[in-house]
Parts: C-alpha cells; structure tokens; sequence
C-alpha cells in the first residue's frame, strides 16, 4: 500500500493549524501576566495591531477549507450524499470531520461579531466566547468517541483515545476559564493543551497513514473504503499500541519542558514596569450596582485595548507585536 496522502494531510494540516494557535494563545497570556500580573483578565482570543481579526479570519478560512475538503473535495464524486440523499458509509467519517469544522468556524464568526456588536460587557462577551470554545471541543470529543472508522480496538484507535484525553483536557479548562477569567494557570494549561491537541493530530497523521512509520508486525490495509492499519498478531498488536503510549509520554513531557523554559525566557524578555502600581481600586458610589461595569472596564483594557494602545482607568493595556 501507498498510504493515504489525504488522510495524512489531512490530520497534518488542521495540527498545524492548532499548535499555531495554541502557541500564539501561550505566549501572549504569559506576556500579559508577566507584565501585569495583579491585573491580568485572560482574553478569549488576542487581536493584532493592524489587523485586529487576524487570528479569528484564519480559523474561519481554515475551518472553511477543510470543511470543503472533507465533504466535496479528494473524492470519486463531488456530492456527500447518494443519490437517494443517503450518506454513504464510506463517507462517513468526512461527514463527522466536517462537523468539527463547522463548529469552529461558527466559533470564530461568532467571536467578531461579539466583539463589533456595541453594548455588550466584556465578560458577557468573554464568557460567551469559551463557552463556544467548549461547544468545539465537546463536540471533537463526541465525534472521536463515537467515531465510524472502528471500535477504539486497533491502533488507530489507540491513537484516537489518547486525543480524546487531550480534547478532554482542552474542554475542561475552556469551561474553568469562564468561572476564573484571572486564573493564569487556567489559561496557560489551556494554550498548551491547544499546542498539544495539534501536535498529535499530527502524530496521528504521520503513524496511521505514512508506510514507513507503521509499526513492525503491521501494515495499512484498505478496509470500507479508507486506509488503516491492521496488526497481524496480537502480540504486534500489544507492541503497536504500547508505542503510542510511549510517544504520548515523550511528547507530554517535551512539552512541558517547553512551557516552562518558553515562561523563564517571557518572563526575563517582558518583565513588569518598574514603580508601576500593581492595583488601582475601581472608584462607585454607594448603593451603586457597578461591579459587572468595573469589571468590564478592567477586561477592555486588557483586551479591547490591545489593538488601540493606552490605558483605562490605570489599568496599562498590552501592545501584542506580532
């Protein structure tokens, strides 16, 4: 067998996609913290100067392309669906791939259009926008849970309940950051489980579908229309999903010594302002229902005022340099 350059493309690219994103979202969250660590609000998505939806517009291309890729493109027809309307089942898991993508391009459109639509508090907008943010990766998780290509017991499979503890992870600190905005940890964990997310999207890519890296005692087959890989003993099958194991491990603990030594080097390059207060207190009147509002004005200067410069009630906001 050849291998299947779309289904290795196909999980190479989109991981790309997610350590970009995650290691943008990692060393911006340590820059703010590291300069303004008594006032840092983590932001849901970081803008750029001069192109303040950068990072949103490239989801939604991406997501968009890829969801063009799985149901019309790299196939015998370009219709998802039989003639009768039916999905083919041979089909199936691009249709579940596709939903993935949708829901992160929704994500993404839905994360301009908060940030332009007047009136909104910032941390109604926040909160709204990782609860979308959630809504993804719950829905990756039910999709690679219940997914149509086997039943979790071959090596694809293997790899594929390791990324659900990875999309696991990514879902649950998504869903804490609505309830602690403050928390670095949250946000840093969430950045790296981002990074790791795409990094074995990648290595799923590369195991599963390239040749040379199927391991010893396995080889792809072409089952249901679609390339896998099939073991053949039970012993080289035991070997096969022990390396993935192993390669999770290694990739975990690379990672993490990353993070830190990426931390040490932030925190030395973007150090805190010298004599700058920390803490300014948020001035209202007695009787004065103004916390959501003090709140807002806070968040907005730490991320509405990125892309603007200044500062809000002394709260210094941050330049993102791209």
């Amino acid at each position: 067998m050849g291998g299947t350059p779309r289904s290795s493309i196909g999980h190479i690219l989109p991981g790309a996609g997610f350590v970009a994103v995650g290691m943008w979202h990692m060393f911006n969250h340590m820059k703010l913290f590291s300069q303004q660590p008594e006032t840092y609000v983590a932001p849901v998505w970081f803008p750029v100067a001069g192109a303040r939806y950068l990072e949103l517009g490239l989801i939604i291309a991406g997501s968009a392309v890829e969801f063009a890729m799985e149901m019309f493109i790299d196939h015998s027809t370009l219709l998802p669906f039989a003639a009768d309307g039916s999905i083919p089942s041979d089909r199936l898991h691009n249709h579940e791939h596709a939903i993935i993508c949708l829901s992160l391009l929704v994500y993404a459109a839905a994360a301009v259009h908060l940030d332009r639509v007047a009136g909104a508090g910032a941390r109604a907008r926040d909160a709204l926008c990782l609860l979308l943010v959630a809504a993804v990766f719950a829905q990756e998780l039910l999709v690679f849970h219940f997914h149509s290509t086997g039943d979790h017991a071959g090596v694809e499979g293997q790899f594929h309940w390791l990324l659900q503890v990875v999309v696991a992870a990514c879902l649950a600190t998504a869903l804490l950051g609505i309830g602690f905005p403050r928390s670095f940890a949250v946000s840093l964990v969430r950045s790296a489980c981002i990074v790791f997310h795409g990094v074995w999207l990648a290595v799923i890519g590369a195991m599963v579908w390239v040749p040379s890296f199927v391991p010893k005692g396995c080889s792809l087959v072409r089952e249901d229309g679609r390339d896998t890989v099939r073991c053949h003993s039970k012993e080289s099958l035991h070997r096969a999903k022990a390396l993935a194991n192993l390669q999770f491990g290694w990739y975990f603990s690379f990672l993490t010594v990353f993070v830190v030594a990426l931390y040490l080097y932030v925190c030395k390059r973007y150090p805190a302002a010298a004599g700058e207060a920390a803490y300014m207190p948020l001035q209202k009147d007695a009787g004065d229902d103004g916390d959501d509002e003090g709140m807002d004005v806070v968040d907005d200067a730490h991320k509405g005022g990125v892309a603007r410069g200044g500062s809000v009630h002394g709260f210094a906001t941050l330049e993102i340099e791209v």
